[in-house]
């Protein structure tokens, strides 16, 4: 059974910085691309930020150039430093295959992007 565990995230100010992890197991980590996916209430999840089983990277328009997505086949980890974080941030943040492959989703991680 697939289970992710995702970290990392807090209360920060506008223009703080934050790294979240999520941590896997139960998949064929090496074999997907992965990706970090953020929520508010009432809105869907979307994807941030991706990575895929070569290394390539996919970033929404709004966090480039300030979020870097990176994964560890070893350790079976995806991570996400996210810089110059704005209101707009506050969300839950989840790990998942990209595209998602499965329906079980983490607890995900509360960002928090106060003032």
């Amino acid at each position: 059974q697939v289970q992710f565990v995702e970290s990392g995230g807090g209360l920060v100010q506008p223009g703080g910085s934050l790294r979240l992890s999520c941590a896997t197991s139960g998949s064929n980590f090496s074999a997907y691309a992965w990706g970090w996916y953020r929520q508010v209430p009432g809105k869907e999840r979307d994807i941030v930020a991706a990575i895929t089983r070569g290394g390539r990277f996919h970033y929404q328009d709004s966090v480039k150039g300030r979020f870097a997505i990176s994964r560890d086949n070893a350790k079976n980890t995806i991570d996400l430093q996210m810089s110059s974080l704005t209101h707009e941030e506050t969300a839950v943040y989840y790990c998942n295959t990209w595209p998602v492959a499965y329906d079980s989703w983490g607890q995900g991680t509360q960002v928090t992007v106060y003032s």
